[in-house]
């Protein structure tokens, strides 16, 4: 049996499944300030015989709400290996005010880096390094994020550069580097890696929390917590990587809309309590975002999905002229929306009023005017199905399977889509895509493609991807390719060829328990 959690800023589902992927029983609570006390509840309403839970799969959403509100972040240094040619816009230039000053705001420029083959764009200077280390000390600051140009295609610039640093600094240095993070570009990996080092400290906090919240009902199964893209990491690497957490749950949503549904092609719409997010599945996985996408308006270039957020959701305050949103109760929804007894008019009152939910009390909504009720809903459709329409790539039907808590404010049939799903156990389906999801491998870097070589660098790319899922803790032979890109760049001599391959296993727990590390 495996447990899957998901921590909301509104409510923790839970829910578990038995060895044939059958959810047995789903529990919601609300999320609570100390994380512990309510996953714990959560666990308690499942009911689970603690002595047959293998794993436990957690998606949390606190490391991104750390950034947002620029709180509870490290101090960090920012060292970038690139002299003499990045000098002109130094580290953290385009981050918010706000986010730039919790994490201190040190930037560090150094030769090293490489060009696109691999070949140095300058020599790295190690006693520029020490000159770097000896103020990183000086300022106190216990986390370093290091950055080297063109460091996907040649990483031992960066690795060489940790090693002095740590030599300089001491062991307990946590240093994140941004091969491990990003992907080709300079900049939007360099924050990434940079918003990873602020967050290290934090994550061993929340692993921590979440290892107490499991003790506190005996459960001893291994826990693993959610990535960007749908698969599993462990709390060692967790620690060390915790901004790969950060869209895990929109993912672990249209994941578990998947599996419920049965439908590995379609839109999924997953309606919460302050917003619904739109996205496409493509294989049963989350479309990724083609290029770079933002946090907390920050650019990064890590695996995320390419999704669509708009300001509905079940506890969205509706206007007098029936407007809803973007302003939403939150998780106070059971204490101010009249349906349970308190004074503020809901999207959750709409639905209640209008028939499509059995939620507290409807007499508290009779009073409502029905065309006003029904107005307002019609609204809310047009926008969701506009946002369906903005996030489809061709005219063909597309089937729309909508999830969360506050799906019960998608109609039967939106405009322009006929073919809507609400599958069973929809309320908790994040909780349900986090506990099946699996291992994966990827590899993303520019190959040369010499005439007449294509599909064989695309098998050793294949071959690749598939050895690092299976050193991730994928079982080997339950391994697939799930997706293949190739950018050719015609500026690089040489055919020179951006190729990305993802892919993906089923967590073998035997393989863990040898000390393997599961992360993709």
């Amino acid at each position: 049996m495996r447990i899957g959690i998901d921590v909301g800023g509104t409510n923790t589902d839970a829910a578990l499944l038995g060895d044939d992927d059958r959810v047995i029983s789903a529990a919601k609570s609300p999320t609570t300030p100390d994380i512990t006390s309510g996953v714990t509840a959560a666990i308690r309403d499942l009911d689970p015989p603690v002595d047959q839970v293998t794993a436990v799969m957690i998606g949390t959403t606190h490391f991104l709400n750390a950034l947002i509100e620029g709180a509870r972040l490290a101090p960090v240094a920012a060292v970038r290996l690139g002299l003499p040619a990045t000098a002109a816009l130094p580290p953290m230039t385009d981050w918010p005010e706000r986010q730039r000053a919790a994490v201190g705001g040190h930037g560090y420029l150094c030769h090293g880096g490489r060009e696109y083959d691999g070949r140095p764009l300058s020599p790295l200077d190690p006693d520029e390094l020490k000159r770097t280390a000896a103020d990183i000390a000086a300022k106190e600051l216990g986390s370093v994020a290091i950055s080297s140009v063109f460091s996907p295609v040649a990483e031992d610039d960066e690795r060489r550069a940790a090693d002095i640093l740590r030599g300089e600094l001491g062991p307990g240095v946590h240093i994140s580097l941004s091969h491990e993070l990003g992907r080709i570009g300079l900049l939007a990996r360099e924050n990434a890696t940079i918003i990873n080092a602020a967050l290290r400290d934090l994550a061993a906090q929340i692993v921590e929390s979440f290892g107490k919240a499991l003790a506190e009902v005996s459960i001893t199964a291994p826990f693993f917590l959610s990535q960007n893209d749908g698969t599993l990491m462990d709390v060692d690497f967790a620690r060390t990587y915790p901004v790969a957490t950060f869209a895990s749950g929109p993912t672990n949503s249209m994941r578990g809309a998947a599996f419920l549904s049965g439908l590995g092609d379609c839109a999924v719409v997953d309606v919460g309590g302050t917003t619904a997010d739109v996205g496409i599945l493509q294989g049963g996985f989350p479309r990724e975002a083609a290029g770079e996408s933002e946090a907390a308006g920050i650019r990064t270039n890590f695996r995320i999905p390419d999704v669509l957020s708009l300001g509905i959701g079940g506890g969205s305050l509706v206007a007098a002229d029936g407007g809803t949103g973007p302003r939403s109760v939150g998780y106070r929804l059971i204490e101010e929306a009249l349906v349970f007894g308190g004074s503020t008019l809901t999207a959750t009152d709409l639905a209640v009023a209008a028939g499509r939910a059995d939620i507290g009390d409807r007499a508290r909504v009779a009073h409502l005017d029905r065309e006003f009720v029904d107005r307002s809903l019609a609204r809310i459709a047009e926008r969701l199905a506009e946002s369906v329409d903005r996030m489809r790539t061709s005219a063909a039907p597309l089937p729309v399977v909508a999830v969360g808590g506050g799906s019960v404010l998608v109609p039967d049939v939106l405009p322009g889509f006929d073919d809507v799903r609400l599958p069973g156990n929809f309320g908790v389906a994040n909780a349900v895509g986090a506990a099946i999801a699996q291992v994966g491998g990827e590899v993303d870097r520019v190959f040369q493609v010499p005439d007449g070589k294509r599909a064989s660098v695309l098998a050793q790319a294949r071959e690749e991807a598939v050895g690092r899922a299976e050193e991730a803790g994928a079982r080997r032979g339950s391994v697939r390719v799930v997706d293949i890109e190739e950018v050719p760049l015609a500026y690089l001599p040489g055919g020179a060829t951006r190729i990305r391959v993802k892919a993906v296993g089923d967590l073998d727990l035997n393989h863990i328990k040898t000390g393997a590390t599961a992360h993709a």
